[in-house]
């Protein structure tokens, strides 16, 4: 009977572990952020994008001002703009969970380049989607990530990181119209992995550097973009970098989970098409048989 009794309360014990486990899984804080310059129509379509009923979630708004307050200065204004149109659904997750990032209508603004910038500010675990109800650059989109991450957790992140992410996420995206996304990302990380190395170096050193670190991706950049990189590492290097180089790590796993399940829905979308194919073609032979 004693070990019945053991065995009861310990099965119950388990029960309820599961049980809080699985509360806790759900209770994941969320945020909508919005563009203060969307129709009631358009916050409705970004609503159905985002996969969540409008009132469920706490809502903020985002301002053409509140994202001017980090993109002067790093982005072109024609791409700031005057509206606020991005938006943002945030839900933090727990240690260890990595980013996933998805967009819809976001033209300037690749995933990968959001999971470097928003690891570099300081945000490591969390799903985010970025989205507008029509195609825009994107780059506004981070500051109501900031604005929603810092509200769920209560907690300011560093301002340097802040500004450091978003200028990175310019300077990538400006690449990336040359080079690509993955190519750009790729150089920013190991620019990141030595800025201990690039704090002792001149301006002309560093440029020296990135000519190097371009030339293994078999490509030459621009002085423009060169200037753009040796501006943006000065940026870092007033991070702890040690930190900084943690997070990198962290985003590179998070970057390689996208690439492998990348790979596999392509593959899996080229099986479907031979499958496709090869019921076409033995339909054609039946209907060619019958012609005979």
């Amino acid at each position: 009977m004693k070990a019945k009794r053991i065995i009861a309360v310990l099965l119950t014990l388990c029960t309820l572990t599961s049980l809080c486990a699985v509360f806790a899984e759900g209770q994941h804080e969320s945020r909508a952020v919005i563009g203060a310059d969307l129709t009631d129509a358009q916050v409705q379509s970004i609503y159905d994008v985002f996969g969540v009923k409008r009132g469920d979630v706490t809502e903020m708004t985002i301002t053409n001002a509140d994202e001017r307050e980090y993109l002067e200065g790093y982005v072109d204004a024609s791409l700031i703009g005057t509206k606020s149109i991005s938006c943002v659904y945030i839900q933090v997750l727990d240690d260890g969970k990595g980013l996933d990032v998805t967009t819809n209508h976001i033209t300037w603004c690749a995933p990968e380049m959001y999971v470097n910038a928003l690891a570099t500010a300081g945000i490591t675990d969390a799903k985010v989607i970025v989205a507008a109800p029509f195609d825009v650059s994107g780059t506004a989109a981070l500051t109501g990530v900031f604005k929603a991450y810092e509200d769920i957790t209560g907690e300011k992140l560093d301002e340097s990181a802040k500004l450091a992410g978003t200028q990175e996420l310019a300077v990538t995206s400006d690449l990336a119209s040359e080079i690509g996304s993955k190519d750009s990302t790729a150089i920013v990380n190991e620019l990141k992995g030595i800025l201990d190395e690039t704090k002792e170096m001149s301006d002309s050193e560093l440029r020296g550097k990135i000519a190097e670190i371009a030339k293994e991706y078999n490509t030459t950049l621009t002085d423009k973009q060169t200037n753009q990189l040796v501006s943006l590492c000065r940026s870092m290097e007033k991070m702890d970098t040690s930190e900084l180089l943690e997070r990198v790590n962290e985003a590179k796993q998070t970057l390689q989970k996208m690439a492998d399940a990348k790979t596999k829905a392509v593959g899996f979308i080229a099986k479907v098409q031979q499958v496709v194919t090869s019921i076409a073609d033995f339909f054609q032979t039946i209907i060619d048989h019958f012609k005979k």
